[in-house]
This record gives structure tokens, C-alpha cells and sequence, in this order.
């Protein structure tokens, strides 16, 4: 990481915004946390659509971080993840803000806006792995939100807007538009970046018209278009919930829920049994029961499936950088010991719950096979069915220019066996491996600085002009740059594309 703030003297500075001024830091870049872009979430605003914030006349300071959206970070076994999700954040009700990293003096620049993952049920914007900080040092005015999350942000009810935290989302890109400007940046040259449930849902947002014109760019880590559900099954999640907390499944019903009983009653919905089936006709839930809680379609937001969207046109004005890393599902299984002990039966009704066709999709994984565990075969199948097949789907149906990564350094932690894991690349695209450093961080004890400095100026070139370099990935020609590596190559067929929709 490059050098910190901390050793250059801090002054104070003031920028206006549409809504009053605010009152950040500078100490080599400029930074301001916490800036109100919509109202807080109480009361009747609670199961509302987002809306401006109240003004305020005197000059609000923008130096602390600020409540997050409430959720719980549990304890994770063998790696600390909170440099990753945050630490539960603080408490309060005006989390709908928004950080600002910003180069001093900047004109112009380059708009970043990060949306952070969490199976949309935790994280927060001031998780200590995506500062901005390096992207400001080069360049960059970096953004980075909360949104509203779990039943608050992703649970269809009657008697309100459905996905409420997409629509959070094109809230703050509106304020970016509008604000940006007061910070150096440039409102027609923004690029929307995101992991893992974040960049979920900046593939619904390319597909959908409320945020159409509201940025240029798009990267999207760990995530596709794909983990949608139809309404009328998400309302399966909201009747059950409803049940557990003794509610009407309604707005009404839900509003004087406190977020405690709220995650309580989440917790227990979240658990394989008796949990909640959320599997479609066809017997596939294609969440895999990693989050309850995702974007539905069919309202404003978005009209159709992202990817039948895709394949009428919609983003083809947004330039897409798409990839996954090459052993996601590691993070969920290794650290748990899943992978090396579970034993057969249950690896296939685990990813039967998801899947109806388990047992065949783990033998196209080596399931069988002499020496190859249940839960190897298991966990590589899931690499691709939950993330890597998805997003090369997602990347084919795109009309847009197109290009495609894989992330491939392999990290020591857990005696060796993390490798490639899911959030792997988060540390090396903002240059802060620091964070991720050390006994029981996610990239051990040594991670290649190099490696950082690379992945970070891709980024940085990419939302600057667009440039790459390395081709564009088609149907037919299906070039992939692996950032470790080095390399462009060609990627065959996973064995995946015959066991998921197309």
C-alpha cells in the first residue's frame, strides 16, 4: 500500500452539496464520510423509495464514518474476515450515506462508486479493505455507499416498492450526478464497481431503465445477473419470516419490527432446516442458499431477468470488465473443514437444496473418480454453478463491449488451502493488502505487492478511458486475462453450462 495520510499534516476543508456543506479532511487527498444522499430509512420512510435528505444550514461534518445499516458479523473460523464485511458498523438511523476519496484540487476526475458485498444482509462502506485512499492518490474521486439490506432492502412486501436497496443505489448514483462536481469530479465519466453481492447488483442495475444513464462503466467482481428471484417466491421468504415474527407479511406488518427480531428471525430462515424453499418449478434456487435476500424482478426496477434484458439490448451503452476468482467457494468451505470431511450423502443434499440435479453435476466434477473426496468435487462444482459459469453468461448475452478476467493467485492461509477464494482480489485492486496481512488474514503472511500495484492500475485505467489490456471476450473467441498470470487464454466449456439455465 502506499504511503499513508497519517504521515502528512491534516487540514480541514468545506465543500458545498446540494443539501449543505460538508466538512472533510485533507492530508495528501481529500476525504469526507458519511454524506447523507437520502433520508434515513425510519418511520414511514422505512419501506419507502428512497428520498433526498432534509437540508441542513450549518456546515455538517464529514469526518467520521457514521452508523452502517444494522446487521451482525459473526466470528469466522481461521481467517478475520472484518477487514472485509466491517465490524456490524455503529449503530443509527441515518446510514443512507455515502465516502468520498478525492485527489486535492481535482478537476474533472475520474468517478469511482464502490457498492460493497455481504449476501446483502451485511457489510458496510467503511470496511477497511475497500478504502479509497489509493484510488484518490491516482487519480480517482472513489465513492463508496451503504444501502439498505436484508428485510429492509430485499424482502418483497405488500404495501411497498419492491428492492428497495437497488433503488438506494440509483439514489446515490443521482447524487453523484448531481454533487460530484464539488469534489473534482466528473458526473459523465463514472464507473460503477462491486463485489460479490455488490456486483450482483450492478449487473441488475446495467439491465436496469431507472439507472440507465447514470454511469458509463462497470466492473463486476464476483457477480452476475443471475441471482434474481421471481417475486412470488421471494414472497415465500416474507410469509415465513412473517410467521416467525408473528406479522402480517405487509409493510404495516414489518414496520415496528426492530432490527434485532428482525436478523433473529433472518438467522433462522438462513438455516438449512428447516430454513424456507426457495427452489423455482425446475428445482433450482439460484442463490444456492447463500443469501435469502436478493434483488426480484418484474416491477420498474427490473422489468425482466437481467439476462433476458441482456439479450433485448438492455447495457449495451456500458462498457463491462466482468471475472471471478478461480476458487471461490473456498471461503464458505475450506476454512469450515466442509470441503475435507463432509461426507457424500450430504454434499449432494446440501447442493440438492440448490440443484436438481446434484449427484450428476458433482460426477461431471469428479465425483467417483479414485481418490477425489465428496466434498472436492462438491466445492469445484459450486466454483463454477454459484459464480464462474453465471458470469461467463452473463459476459456472452452482454451487446456491449465485453471483457473478462479470472483472478488465479493462490493464498497460503489455512495451511495453504484457501487458494484463489471468494473476495480474494478485493485487497489487491485497492491497494490495501496491509489490511489482509498477516496470521489469520485472508492473503497470509506475504502477498506480492506487484501483483497489487498491477490490478489497481487496470482498475484505475479502466474508469479513466476504458482502456484494457487485453482483447474483448465473445461467444466465439472467449479470451480471458488471468491477473496473476499474466496471460490472455483461451477458456473452454466448464462442465457447468450443461447444468445451469441458459
Amino acid at each position: 500500500m502506499k504511503a499513508s495520510p497519517a504521515l502528512t499534516s491534516t487540514v480541514l476543508i468545506e465543500r458545498e452539496t446540494r443539501h449543505g456543506a460538508v466538512r472533510g479532511s485533507r492530508a495528501e487527498i481529500d476525504r469526507f464520510l458519511a454524506i447523507p444522499y437520502a433520508a434515513p430509512p425510519v418511520g414511514d420512510d422505512r419501506f419507502a423509495a428512497p428520498r433526498p435528505p432534509r437540508p441542513w444550514k450549518t456546515v455538517r461534518s464529514a469526518l467520521e464514518r457514521g452508523p452502517s445499516a444494522p446487521h451482525k458479523v459473526r466470528d469466522f473460523p481461521a481467517i478475520d474476515i472484518a477487514p472485509l464485511v466491517g465490524d456490524g458498523g455503529e449503530r443509527g438511523d441515518d446510514y443512507l450515506t455515502l465516502n468520498v476519496w478525492a485527489p486535492s484540487e481535482a478537476k474533472n476526475a475520474p468517478v469511482m462508486l464502490f457498492i460493497h458485498g455481504g449476501g446483502f444482509v451485511v457489510g458496510s462502506k467503511d470496511a477497511a479493505v475497500h478504502d479509497g485512499s489509493s484510488f484518490a492518490r491516482d487519480g480517482i474521486v472513489c465513492v463508496a455507499i451503504n444501502y439498505r439490506l436484508g428485510i429492509d432492502g430485499f424482502l418483497p412486501l405488500d404495501g411497498a416498492p419492491t428492492n428497495l436497496g437497488l433503488r438506494d443505489m440509483i439514489a446515490a448514483l443521482e447524487w453523484v450526478r448531481g454533487n460530484i462536481a464539488a469534489f473534482g469530479g466528473d458526473a459523465g465519466n463514472v464507473t460503477l464497481f462491486g463485489e460479490s453481492a455488490g456486483a450482483m447488483a450492478i449487473a441488475d442495475l446495467m439491465t436496469s431503465p431507472a439507472a440507465e444513464g447514470l454511469f458509463k462503466r462497470a466492473i463486476v467482481q464476483s457477480g452476475h445477473g443471475s441471482m434474481v428471484r421471481d417475486p412470488s417466491i421471494a414472497r415465500r421468504l416474507a410469509r415465513k419470516l412473517a410467521k416467525i415474527l408473528k406479522v402480517e407479511p405487509t409493510a404495516n406488518g414489518f414496520r415496528d419490527v426492530d432490527w434485532e427480531r428482525g436478523w433473529a428471525a433472518m438467522e433462522k430462515v438462513s438455516k438449512p432446516i428447516p430454513g424456507v424453499d426457495l427452489r423455482d418449478a425446475d428445482g433450482h434456487e439460484p442463490v444456492f442458499g447463500i443469501s435469502r435476500f436478493v434483488p426480484v424482478f418484474g416491477d420498474d426496477i427490473l422489468p425482466l431477468p437481467p439476462l433476458r434484458a441482456l439479450e433485448q439490448g438492455a447495457g449495451r451503452n456500458v462498457d463491462l470488465l466482468i471475472g471471478t476468482n478461480s476458487e471461490e467457494m473456498n471461503l464458505y468451505w475450506v476454512p469450515t473443514k466442509v470441503r475435507d470431511k463432509i461426507p457424500g450423502f450430504l454434499a449432494k443434499w446440501m447442493l440438492g437444496k440448490s440443484h436438481p440435479r446434484p449427484k450428476q453435476a458433482m460426477q461431471a466434477y469428479g465425483l467417483g473418480e479414485k481418490g477425489k473426496k465428496p466434498g472436492f468435487a462438491m466445492t469445484e462444482a459450486m466454483h463454477d454453478l454459484v459464480f464462474r459459469w453465471p458470469a461467463r453468461q452473463f459476459a456472452e448475452k452482454h451487446q456491449g463491449r465485453t471483457h473478462v478476467y479470472e483472478f488465479d493467485w493462490r493464498s497460503p492461509a489455512c495451511n495453504g488451502e484457501l487458494g484463489a477464494s471468494h473476495g480474494m482480489e478485493l485487497p489487491f485492486v485497492f491497494d490495501t493488502l496491509d489490511i489482509a496481512t498477516g496470521p489469520k488474514g485472508l492473503c497470509g503472511p506475504n502477498p506480492p505487492q506487484e501483483l497489487a500495484d498491477r490490478v489497481h492500475k487496470i482498475w484505475v485505467g479502466f474508469a479513466r478511458d476504458g482502456s484494457l489490456p487485453w482483447p474483448e471476450f465473445e461467444r466465439e473467441n472467449r479470451l480471458v486475462h488471468k491477473l496473476y498470470a499474466n496471460v490472455t487464454e483461451f477458456e473452454p466449456m466448464m462442465p457447468a453450462a450443461g447444468f445451469l439455465p441458459e
